[in-house]
């Protein structure tokens, strides 16, 4: 994502940030920790451009401990508690570390990536509780921070993605029945996500949107 958007919009600098050691990232975060939100809010503060836009692409679904629910036998507090921690919890805390470093008069963009089995309307198979629940919460607290941000900064959009089914480590378990042309590469979705980012508009603040730009049932 960054590198697409660094290619799509060569003035902007852009910053990653990450928790995982070795991966180049130029800002430490853990989203799970206050202390790292409060260092990351304190760290862009010091710099002298604005803050044009922030993409959350932190997910869980799986883990070595952790795994969908098919049964509601398999739901437990703990994967509960894991799921919403970084799916929904975090999203919210990341827009509130930000939100200082908001101006009234300064676009300012607040993307994070949903799930289309987040959907309620749209769910028809069940199971996965915990990521379901965990997407849903975060459609939910980002839909209200987009009525809250349309009144005190004008100029902001909030956007909620659905980037597909992506040949990433989140996805390799359950891969077996996706058609091929419906894997998409990082590189691919990245392309599709970041055209779609600068398409959207603060009149669409508060959308829920597929990787090619079509809405998605709450």
């Amino acid at each position: 994502m960054a590198s697409e958007l660094q290619k799509r919009c060569p003035s902007l600098t852009v910053l990653t940030a990450g928790r995982r050691e070795h991966h180049g990232y130029d800002l430490p975060l853990d989203l799970e920790s206050d202390h790292d939100l409060d260092r990351l809010s304190e760290e862009l503060s010091t710099r002298n451009k604005p803050l044009r836009l922030v993409i959350n692409c932190s997910g869980r679904l799986h883990g070595p401990h952790l795994q969908p629910e098919k049964r509601l036998k398999q739901v437990e507090r703990r994967q509960l508690m894991e799921q919403f921690s970084i799916n929904s919890i975090a999203p919210v805390l990341l827009a509130k570390a930000v939100e200082p470093l908001l101006r009234r008069d300064q676009p300012f963009h607040f993307a994070s990536l949903s799930a289309r089995v987040g959907s309620i309307g749209d769910n028809r198979s069940g199971g996965w509780y915990a990521y379901r629940a965990a997407k849903a919460a975060q459609n939910q607290l980002l839909r209200c921070l987009s009525i809250e941000w349309a009144r005190r900064w004008p100029k902001a959009t909030v956007t909620l993605l659905h980037p597909g089914t992506t040949d990433t480590d989140l996805s390799k378990p359950f891969q077996t029945f996706v058609p091929a042309e419906q894997l998409f590469s990082p590189q691919r979705a990245a392309e599709q996500l970041v055209a779609l980012l600068l398409q959207q508009t603060p009149e669409q603040s508060g959308s829920f949107l597929a990787w090619d730009g079509q809405p998605i049932d709450w």
